[in-house]
C-alpha cells in the first residue's frame, strides 16, 4: 500500500476520532444528567365534577392507598376513549365486586387535547366518582411518555398499569400480567414489571401490512436490541404493569417524553436488573392511530440512538445506578427529600 493512502487513512480515522470526541463533549455539555420534571400548578390537582371542586393530587412518594391505579395517556381522543372507559371500568367493578379488597382508580391524562378528551373522562368521573375517575389536563403537550410519567406520579395503587386510549388491548387480560407480577414480586416494595406483548401476533400483522411497513417494523426492531433492549420482543404494546416502588424508580428518571419512552423505561429496567416477564395479551389493531409509518418510525430511530449515546457516555445517570438506596422510599425521611421537581 503506497505512503499515500495509509496517509489518507490515518487522517481519516483521526478525523473519525477527533469528531467523536467532539460529539461526546457536546452532548456532556449540552445534557442534564437527570430530567427536569416541570408541573405547572394547574397539573397539581383535578377537578371533582359532583362537588364542583379542585382537589390536589397525591404524589408517587407517598404511601399507596389502593391495590391498582390505571393510567390512559390520551391526546385528542374524543372518539376512542369512550369504548376504552366503558370496557376499562366495566371490568373494574365487576372485579371489585368479586373481591372485596380489591380496589381503582383510572387516572385520564388529557395530554394537552384541543377536542373534547376532557369533557368526556369528566363525563366518567361524574358517573363514577372521584375516588375512582380522575382527569388531569395537561396545560400543553408532553408526549405519551410526558402523560403517563404525570399520571404515574399522582397515582395512589400499589401497582400501576398504563393503558393505551385507543382500548386495542383486551382489558381483562390485566388478570394475566398481575397473576405474572405477583410471581415476580411478593408486594408493591418489590420490582417487578409484567409487560403486554403481541410477539406472537407478529406473523398475523406481517400478513396484513404493506411491505414498506414491515421493513419500518423489522428495522426498528432491530435498532432497539442493538442499541437498547435485548431480553423484551415486543416493547411497544401499550399495557405494562408495574410495581409502585419500580415505577417510582423508573418514571422518576425518565428523561424521553415522547413514543420511544417505553423503549428508555425498558433499559434503565434491565440497566438495574429489574425482574420483568412478557405477556402475550389480545390485541386489536383500532383506527385512528397518532402514528405516522414514516416520520413517528424516524423519530424513534433517532431518540434510540440518543437513548444509548447518552447512557454510554454518563449524560444520563439513573439514581438508583448511581448510588443505590438502603432506606425504605416511602419512609417519613425519605418523602422530606426533594428528589422531584415540581417547580411552582
Amino acid at each position: 500500500m503506497c505512503p499515500c493512502l495509509l496517509q489518507l487513512l490515518f487522517y481519516l480515522l483521526a478525523t473519525a476520532v477527533a469528531t467523536g470526541f467532539v460529539i461526546v463533549a457536546v452532548v456532556l455539555y449540552k445534557t442534564k444528567p437527570y430530567p427536569n420534571i416541570v408541573r405547572h400548578s394547574d397539573e397539581k390537582s383535578f377537578l371533582d365534577p359532583q362537588s364542583i371542586q379542585t382537589v390536589a393530587f397525591p404524589s408517587i412518594e407517598d404511601a399507596p392507598t389502593l391495590e391498582l391505579s390505571v393510567i390512559v395517556p390520551a391526546y385528542n381522543e374524543e372518539k376512542r376513549l369512550p369504548s376504552m372507559l366503558d370496557e376499562c371500568l366495566a371490568f373494574l367493578e365487576e372485579k371489585s365486586k368479586g373481591k372485596s379488597s380489591f380496589n381503582y382508580e383510572v387516572i385520564v391524562v388529557s395530554d394537552g387535547s384541543a377536542d373534547a378528551t376532557v369533557s368526556v373522562a369528566l363525563r366518567y368521573a361524574k358517573k363514577h366518582g372521584a375516588d375512582k375517575v380522575r382527569v388531569m389536563e395537561l396545560v400543553e403537550n408532553r408526549g405519551k411518555g410526558g402523560a403517563v410519567r404525570m399520571g404515574v406520579l399522582s397515582a395512589r395503587g400499589r401497582q400501576l398499569l398504563f393503558a393505551d386510549a385507543d382500548g386495542a388491548t383486551k382489558f381483562a387480560d390485566y388478570d394475566k400480567l398481575e397473576e405474572s407480577l405477583s410471581s415476580l414480586a411478593s408486594d408493591w416494595r418489590h420490582d417487578g414489571i409484567a409487560i403486554g406483548s403481541r410477539a406472537h401476533l407478529e406473523d398475523d400483522a406481517i400478513a396484513s401490512r404493506s411491505f414498506f411497513r414491515t421493513i419500518l417494523m423489522h428495522g426498528f426492531h432491530t435498532l432497539v436490541w442493538l442499541f437498547a433492549v435485548r431480553s423484551v420482543r415486543d416493547t411497544q404494546c401499550g399495557f405494562k404493569l408495574f410495581t409502585r416502588s419500580t415505577a417510582r424508580k423508573l418514571f422518576t428518571s425518565l428523561h424521553v417524553q415522547r413514543w420511544a419512552f417505553d423503549v428508555e423505561l425498558l433499559y434503565l429496567a434491565e440497566r438495574l436488573k429489574l425482574p420483568m416477564s412478557e405477556v402475550a395479551v389480545r390485541w386489536t389493531e383500532i383506527d385512528g392511530s397518532k402514528l405516522t409509518p414514516f416520520w413517528s418510525w424516524l423519530q424513534m430511530g433517532s431518540d434510540l440512538g440518543m437513548i444509548w449515546l447518552r447512557y454510554t457516555v454518563g449524560a444520563w445517570r439513573h439514581a438508583a445506578i448511581e448510588k443505590k438506596e438502603n432506606r425504605n422510599p416511602f419512609s417519613h425521611t425519605h418523602l422530606e427529600s426533594k428528589f422531584l421537581l415540581f417547580p411552582a
